[in-house]
């Protein structure tokens, strides 16, 4: 079995490489309607393993970008993922985002991942700005956002889906 790079921690969670040994983690997730409600359609276990397999070909392709897993510390459970991937509208824009799987809502991991994933971008890449993005209805997410020092600074339509853009500028983090 090959090894996942460990990326970051949190004081409650672990997050680290997906490796294709992950697939039903992948897949708990992919498969989901409430986490991918937001997100992207569910897939089938074929698809996802392909995503997966993508998902693993890009921390080669582009460093420091992906899908991470996430874990709690304190017994180890798979929670969710944690990403910095290329915008669809704009490939040198980079975005911030979270999945977490239902029973793990509501207790403050999306803020922790997303306050240390904001010094993680920010060590690991030249951009100024991070992007993150939401879609209208999904209120909880923007919360964070928000409460992780993003500013709302458009929307835009796609996919017949009314999307916010959020961004956080390097100059308004301390590093």
């Amino acid at each position: 079995m090959i090894t996942a790079q460990f990326i970051f921690e949190t004081n409650r969670l672990t997050v680290r490489q997906y490796n294709l040994q992950d697939d039903d983690l992948f897949y708990r997730l992919s498969s989901n309607e409430d986490v991918m409600r937001y997100i992207r359609p569910i897939v089938s276990k074929e698809d996802s393993d392909k995503l997966l397999e993508q998902n693993v070909q890009l921390y080669l392709s582009r460093p420091n970008t992906g899908r991470w897993a996430m874990f709690e510390k304190a017994t180890g459970d798979f929670i969710g993922s944690f990403s910095i991937l290329a915008m669809d509208s704009d490939s040198s824009k980079l975005h911030i985002g979270y999945a977490l799987l239902p029973q793990f809502w509501g207790k403050g991991y999306a803020s922790e991942v997303l306050q240390q994933g904001i010094y993680f971008f920010f060590y690991r890449h030249p951009a100024n700005i991070l992007y993150a993005i939401t879609e209208e209805p999904n209120i909880a997410s923007q919360k964070v956002l928000l409460k992780c020092g993003f500013a709302c600074n458009n929307r835009q339509k796609e996919k017949e889906k009314d999307l916010l853009v959020y961004v956080l500028h390097r100059n308004a983090v301390t590093l």
